[in-house]
């Protein structure tokens, strides 16, 4: 009999390896790697055989569309009841796509989706497979949130084959797994939860709502220890790849796009968890503003820009005398590497020197801010908390801040300019090709090149 292949897939990031070692090269875990059993290549199974250098025999010749002529019709999309939710998914569920809603567990992502299921089965054929928790269990959660629970199909099951045959027998428009590690195949002969098992589990649940035109939602837990198989090993497969974050002690939870096919990465949409579910928040700059009225060192506000749309936020600097030989640089919801930088850019360029000063950095709310139009910011914070000087209530700043001091431009300057007008802000720092034309009624807006010119702007 011929030997049967193997490969060694790390659970974190999907990488493949021919051998088994302990660390895995591409995101430098420890003891990731699992075996997984290749299944060996029969020529039968295609039905081709090599007829020379150029082509097979015995395979049906398909023909050649020009781009031009491929129909652009706009697929219709479903919505999922939340207006946030859509914006994340780029105006609502594709028929025939596949998502992967990924995230800690009790982040709310059965939560999440039992709401959207109950609401869509009002007027669509929803499916609901459950594989970690009893029908009675997601019967008294929809209780306590009061959701329409009529009309919502529901299934306790984890193998893959019975619950294509169902899904074959009902023709739901949408099919939600929670989770899909805790889904098996018969023919795989691993645990569920593994990453054989993960991956060719999502492979036949997509290949199904391809065929189907069906909109699947996958469920992936995100663990630490790594001893269930993550959402990594997945987002090659499948459409769009949300992450819901927010831990338990927070109220609210933000729910990012990291892969999207049918809309914009990096979309942001926000809710709050409350007793009947999670809620909605439609503006979230009001949320993440909720300041004192006493004015307090090392507070400002700053514009940060999320998918397709602008966010105010509070970022909030504490500077303390140094014990260690070693100052500390703690930065939550920032890039830490990118605050060491940035400090050695105001010594270097702002002559203030930070090296004896433990440095403390916060985003309010929650929020982890990815782009660098929050570096200036970030700076004029530092700067108000090492002088004990605050800054005014009615300022907002936004600006990337580069190595040699220059302050360079951000996409969509101007629109963040008007929502800040709109929360009424009356004075604006922004780097001079961001300045508009005409400032928005009640804004005085300062441009600035250097990092020497924000400080004396201050």
């Amino acid at each position: 009999m011929a030997k049967a292949k193997s490969a060694y897939v790390c659970s974190e990031c999907g990488a493949e390896y021919r051998k088994w070692q302990g660390q895995c090269s591409s995101c430098r875990e420890w003891n990731t790697l699992s075996e997984v059993r290749l299944a060996s290549a029969r020529s039968s199974s295609v039905g081709a055989t090599l007829t020379g250098r150029h082509g097979y025999a015995g395979i049906t010749s398909r023909e050649v569309v020009d781009l031009a002529s491929v129909d652009l019709t706009e697929v219709p999309r479903l919505t999922s009841t939340f207006g946030e939710f859509d914006r994340v998914l780029g105006g609502g569920l594709v028929p025939g796509s596949a998502v992967l809603l990924g995230g800690h567990p009790g982040a709310g992502k059965s939560t999440l989706l039992l709401q959207a299921a109950c609401n869509l089965a009002q007027q669509h054929k929803v499916l609901y497979v459950t594989g970690e928790e009893s029908l009675s269990q997601v019967a008294m959660r929809a209780n306590r949130l009061q959701l329409p629970s009529q009309g919502l199909q529901m299934l306790a099951e984890t193998s893959v084959e019975i619950i294509l045959g169902v899904a074959e027998r009902e023709q739901p428009c949408v099919l939600i797994i929670d989770s899909i590690q805790t889904m098996h195949l018969e023919e795989i002969a691993s645990a569920p939860g593994g990453v054989a098992q993960v991956r060719e589990s999502a492979s036949a649940m997509t290949r199904y709502a391809k065929q189907s035109n069906t909109v699947l939602l996958l469920v992936g837990h995100v663990t630490k220890d790594g001893t269930l198989a993550g959402p990594k090993v997945l987002e090659h497969m499948i459409d769009a790849s949300l992450l819901l974050e927010g831990g338990s002690d927070s109220r609210f939870r933000t729910l990012r796009g990291q892969k999207n096919r049918f809309g914009a990465v990096n979309e942001l949409g926000v809710f709050a968890m409350l007793e009947q579910g999670l809620k909605e928040v439609k503006n979230p700059s009001a949320i993440f503003l909720s300041r004192n009225d006493e004015q307090s060192a090392g507070s400002l506000v700053m514009v940060v820009w999320e998918g397709t749309r602008p966010i105010l936020v509070e970022v909030q600097a504490l500077l303390d005398d140094s014990a260690l030989g070693n100052p500390r640089r703690v930065a939550v919801g920032l890039d830490q590497n990118r605050l060491a930088m940035l400090l050695a850019v105001l010594h270097r360029h702002g002559g203030l020197f930070t090296g004896d000063q433990d440095v403390f950095l916060n985003v309010v709310g929650g929020v982890k801010v990815l782009e660098t139009s929050a570096d200036l910011a970030v700076l004029l914070a530092v700067v108000s908390s090492l002088q004990g000087r605050p800054l005014p209530r009615e300022l907002v700043v936004f600006g990337e801040v580069g190595l040699s001091g220059e302050i360079r431009p951000v996409p969509s300057g101007q629109e963040r300019i008007v929502e800040a007008a709109k929360h009424g802000f009356q004075r604006a720092i922004v780097p001079r090709s961001n300045a508009p034309k005409e400032a928005p009624a009640g804004m005085e807006v300062i441009a600035v090149t250097r990092l020497s010119e924000a400080l004396e702007a201050l």
